[in-house]
């Protein structure tokens, strides 16, 4: 485990709420130099406390109003391995996130569409049709609230 001092866990407050924010900016807001400020993040990314930066794409904006999350069990396990169907899951453009989890499902799978009707066809005509799919559960997300993670204390 990594020791975060409390300037460490403000940075990271304040990336979590602006991923784009500059070392001269956070430094600015911190009461740190921009070289100071710089050489923290730089070592929260060597650490892989910060992992790398990402555009967070508004689904909504985009056309794609509905959001489900989707635990699917595989039937086949023995004879389609995790990996094929890993590889042809991340091939269907709606799907945003792949998970291998355990418990009553093997994957759970973050699935966008532009209404429910375009969910149903990417569920019957994509994603049921892959290797060794077995048991499919949908849960649509009615709304969703982001928090920025344990460094509230």
């Amino acid at each position: 485990m990594i020791d975060l001092d409390d300037i460490d866990r403000q940075i990271l407050r304040a990336l979590v709420q602006d991923a784009r924010a500059t070392a001269g900016a956070l430094g600015r807001k911190l009461g740190l130099s921009q070289p100071a400020t710089w050489r923290r993040i730089k070592r929260l990314e060597v650490d892989r406390v910060l992992g790398p930066r990402r555009v967070q794409l508004n689904n909504e904006a985009l056309g794609f109003g509905v959001t489900v999350f989707l635990g699917v069990k595989l039937a086949t396990k023995g004879r389609v391995s995790l990996e094929d169907f890993e590889r042809a899951v991340t091939a269907i453009p709606e799907v945003q996130l792949v998970q291998h989890v355990l418990g009553l499902y093997d994957y759970r799978l973050r699935v966008v569409a532009r209404d429910l009707s375009d969910f149903e066809r990417v569920l019957r005509r994509r994603i049921m049709t892959l290797p060794g799919v077995g048991d499919v559960e949908a849960n649509v997300l009615l709304s969703e609230e982001r928090r920025p993670g344990p460094l509230n204390g």
